[in-house]
């Protein structure tokens, strides 16, 4: 079997929140499974993502595709961990990151907040209020929206200057990335300001790849990872706007 990695391989990789997945040890063990079981993971919303999206990727010419779910043994603590380590440069390398919005009906991406469809995500889709996803919008060269019946509805570099108006994040950084580009600590925090994970940790997780800064996976250590990921910050940058960031308080 001839291996790849992200610098020589070409592949797509996709990006999406997070509902009734099929984890790595399913994909692998599907064959083997009684028909009832298979039947029931097939049926999932997670394994026909994974197949919508590896038919888009071979229609697109990739013979590669890489999905968090699947795609990472979350049994090794190892593998975990050099896989949220390595996710910002995953999705950097891909030549293609597939961004699925599995609450968006219409053929054409929202062009107006609409706090009736999306009140639970501040009037938008709910792809732009998670943690994960800010990395997945900056990191990839090219990001292409889909509709939740797999339709393109638009990509990064055409809905730019809209999507600098729902994210705050500059459309020179949308449309080319953060490399050669200073911005201070304080800035790059508040595009995640108003962004949500499941896991507490995650929140600081899913920002080290915006920061170029490593460092372990201590799951159970709630808001001490965002204190780990402030020092690993300073260790490496002269910035001072990092101390004057704090998350926003809710206002009554």
């Amino acid at each position: 079997m001839k291996e790849h990695d992200d610098k020589t391989a070409r592949y797509a990789i996709l990006s999406h929140r997070w509902g009734a997945e099929v984890n790595y040890e399913e994909m692998i063990g599907l064959m083997k499974m009684e028909e009832e079981e298979r039947g029931e993971v097939k049926q999932r919303h997670g394994y026909q993502k994974i197949i919508k999206s590896c038919e888009q990727a071979t229609k697109d010419g990739y013979e590669w595709l890489w999905v968090d779910t699947c795609c990472i043994d979350k049994r090794s603590s190892a593998e975990l961990s050099e896989a949220i380590n390595s996710m910002y440069r995953w999705y950097q390398n891909a030549q293609v990151c597939y961004a699925y919005l599995n609450d968006v009906g219409e053929s054409t991406f929202p062009t107006k907040e609409d706090c009736n469809k999306f009140d639970k995500s501040n009037g938008w889709p709910e792809w732009f209020v998670r943690g994960w996803t800010l990395q997945e919008l900056i990191a990839p060269k090219e990001v292409r929206f889909f509709n939740k019946d797999w339709v393109h509805i638009g990509s990064k570099w055409q809905l730019a200057p809209m999507l600098q108006d729902v994210t705050g994040i500059p459309s020179k950084v949308l449309r080319s990335g953060l490399a050669g580009k200073h911005f201070c600590v304080a800035q790059i925090m508040s595009w995640a300001a108003n962004r949500e994970t499941t896991r507490v940790e995650d929140r600081a997780y899913s920002l080290m790849g915006l920061f170029g800064v490593n460092m372990p996976m201590l799951y159970g250590e709630g808001k001490k990872a965002f204190q780990r990921l402030q020092l690993e910050i300073i260790r490496i940058s002269s910035d001072h706007t990092i101390f004057a960031w704090n998350p926003p308080i809710p206002r009554t």
